[in-house]
């Protein structure tokens, strides 16, 4: 009976460390060559800060008339703020986890309303273009998806600027786009879509 009473709290505790260790593990700066806020790279003068953990989170980011840009400094806090300053753009529902902003339920070049901006799926017939948004789905770690711009693009991959891919990861990377059968694939599984200003 102790045996098994012991194997009930052992399991109890390894399930509420489990839970919170795994938490503060994704908010802390393992790397100590940045520090938080730190910035680490610009699109057409827009900062991409350093955040450190993916879940370290500072406060929120405001607008002066009170438009939510997100938590500093989260990959969609970065992106809205990209849209905001770069396109002049404010989305109806400015709130929602990165993988919020793409709608399932919409068709290829449908407009999302939620984000005033055009839907396109991967693969889609439309190719990605620079200053999309590039929709992630997300992860075992990260279930709350990921948001970036498109930074570049060529005949045959595009280029990424992101915000808190992790604390080793860097601000950029690169995907090959394929185009075949009149559609336009980003190869990369996780890529849900993207989304463009009118």
């Amino acid at each position: 009976m102790k045996k098994k009473r012991l194997l009930y709290i052992v399991v109890i505790v390894l399930l509420i460390l489990g839970g919170t260790g795994i938490w503060s593990f994704k908010k802390f700066n393992f790397n100590r060559d940045f520090f938080i806020g730190e910035p680490l790279d610009s699109l057409n003068g827009v900062v991409v800060y350093y955040n450190g953990g993916v879940n370290h989170v500072l406060e929120r980011n405001m607008t002066e008339e009170g438009y939510n840009l997100g938590l500093k400094y989260q990959c969609v806090e970065f992106v809205k703020r990209y849209y905001y300053q770069h396109l002049c753009h404010k989305m109806p529902d400015s709130y929602g986890h990165a993988k919020d902003f793409f709608d399932s339920t919409l068709s290829d070049g449908v407009k999302n309303e939620k984000r005033d901006l055009i839907q396109y799926i991967n693969p889609s017939c439309t190719p990605p273009q620079i200053n999309d948004l590039i929709i992630f789905e997300g992860t075992v770690f990260n279930r709350y998806g990921h948001v970036a711009i498109v930074s570049n693009v060529t005949a045959h991959e595009i280029e990424i600027i992101q915000q808190n891919p992790g604390p080793y990861a860097k601000s950029r990377e690169i995907y090959p786009l394929i185009h075949k059968e009149d559609q336009w694939i980003i190869d990369n599984d996780r890529v849900l879509g993207w989304l463009r200003k009118e």
